[in-house]
């Protein structure tokens, strides 16, 4: 080794690294564990000879989450969401760290890849509010409280309201800086609330606590956790699934519907809907593996979207937004800054493989 040359910070694979288990790394939500089943899914299919087993890291962002600190209301960054399974990859613990990557921030550590992405699940951002022809109890037990005056009336909505239904003042919880924005560029009456907690807590304080009138969440995590929107909205388990598997799932609780937004109301979060897969730079015994997973048009996108990210010098808690999509042979990135009032709005496009240069031309534009 020459002098001043640092060493590899990982282990190096062994002779008998096609029979060594791939160990695969997660958060312990619900959300993430079922990214990282779905992950480790089809590694199997695809490589039936080698065993593939998860391991579950709760990190620093999972350990915020949950705390009852007087900050308890403040959003956590996302990069401690990751910083765990990031020092497992690094020490040879595990070998692929499966992420939502709207969580993973664009600079990773050194010796770190973002190696691949699975095909994109839907981007798009849900509304969720109470459903008014479903009798919703008050968290002191019982029936809904009457009215008084000098009391704000909740708002119980009718299927497919959108935030323009909302009515004046009425109270959205969200943590994200970036919906934030967003609701208040749309609907400057409304108030925004911070919350805390997974999909499950949210959805459960949505329902019970009358002070708050709607949320919202991506649709891609809904998704994966099996979740579907009925008829009428109804948020519920998917019908679609056989009976043993829904038996195994925690159902929404009831009484609750939801309006999928559009990218032209509402731009999702870079990255939004993505699983990434992170691996150690120069893993001979991985990186194929990982590949095998990669669905380039999604890669692509998100790239752009990064590069944009990267480029507006700020992280997953800054107040922007983009979504970059494949239009034949050109890639397509719509983002927008809400540093400023009003927010700034800008679209370019590029061929598929200029991807980091789109993503940096609509930052020029937007800076």
């Amino acid at each position: 080794m020459n002098p001043g040359t640092t060493p590899r910070r990982f282990p190096m694979p062994s002779s008998d690294a096609p029979h060594r288990p791939v160990t695969v790394c997660t958060r312990g939500s619900a959300l993430a564990l079922a990214q990282a089943d779905g992950v480790i899914r089809e590694l199997r299919r695809q490589f039936p000879e080698r065993h593939f087993e998860r391991l579950v890291i709760r990190t620093t962002g999972d350990r915020l989450q949950t705390s009852q600190a007087p900050d308890a209301s403040e959003s956590v960054p996302r990069g401690l969401f990751t910083k765990e399974l990031e020092v497992a990859l690094l020490d040879g613990t595990a070998d692929i760290a499966v992420h939502s990557l709207k969580d993973l921030p664009t600079a990773l550590p050194e010796g770190l890849v973002l190696a691949a992405t699975l095909p994109r699940a839907d981007p798009r951002e849900v509304l969720l509010y109470r459903d008014v022809a479903h009798p919703v109890a008050h968290p002191e037990g019982g029936a809904a409280p009457d009215w008084r005056p000098g009391v704000r009336e909740p708002y119980f909505g009718k299927p497919g309201a959108s935030i323009r239904a909302l009515p004046p003042g009425a109270v959205v919880a969200t943590s994200s800086p970036r919906r934030a924005a967003q609701l208040r560029a749309l609907r400057g009456d409304l108030a925004v609330v911070p919350i805390r907690g997974n999909v499950g807590t949210r959805l459960e304080k949505l329902r019970r606590d009358l002070t708050l009138d709607a949320t919202l969440l991506a649709a891609a995590g809904l998704v994966r956790l099996q979740f579907d929107l009925g008829p009428r909205g109804v948020l519920r388990l998917d019908p679609r699934l056989p009976a043993d598997v829904r038996e195994t799932l925690a159902a929404p609780p009831a009484g609750l519907l939801a309006c999928v937004l559009d990218p032209e109301e509402m731009l999702p979060a870079v990255g939004q809907g993505a699983v990434a897969l992170e691996i150690r730079a120069g893993d001979p015994g991985i990186a194929p593996i990982v590949a095998s997973l990669n669905h380039f048009n999604t890669f692509q996108s998100v790239t752009a979207e990064r590069a944009f990210l990267a480029a507006m010098g700020g992280g997953c808690q800054s107040p922007v937004a983009a979504h970059a999509r494949i239009l034949g042979h050109q890639l397509e990135l719509r983002a927008a800054s809400f540093h400023q009032d009003p927010p700034r709005v800008a679209s370019a496009r590029r061929p598929v493989r200029e991807a980091i240069r789109l993503g940096e031309e609509v930052a020029a534009v937007l800076r």
